[in-house]
């Protein structure tokens, strides 16, 4: 299982409208990537953001693979997600691609050190 994570960092300038991201945007996204395998998307936002007081929202969206997320960016319905983004907010988002434990990866393991 592929995740993108999606994450807003702003800063004490910074607008983010929750009613429109979540009522709005995040049903966009659903609408636009199930055809590629979105399974869900979760919609965290910041209640005690500890050491990262700027971290706004995250959002995973959970692809059954990572074939199904790549299709999902690269589609041309995806402008339409990109294009909503200023509807409710002036930050721009950071992508992150993470696999789930226990993912089917040929990789093997990731040497940190």
């Amino acid at each position: 299982m592929s995740i993108l994570v999606v994450t807003y960092v702003g800063d004490g300038t910074s607008r983010f409208d929750r009613k429109t991201y979540d009522t709005h945007h995040i049903p966009l996204v659903q609408r636009t990537w199930e055809p590629f395998g979105l399974q869900r998307a979760d919609v965290l936002h910041a209640v005690d953001v500890g050491d990262y007081p700027d971290v706004v929202a995250m959002t995973l969206c959970y692809f059954a693979d990572r074939s199904g997320l790549d299709r999902a960016l690269a589609a041309p319905q995806s402008a339409a997600v990109a294009d909503d983004i200023a509807s409710f907010t002036d930050i721009s988002p950071m992508k992150t691609v993470v696999e789930a434990p226990g993912a089917d990866d040929d990789a093997g393991p990731v040497d940190t050190a």
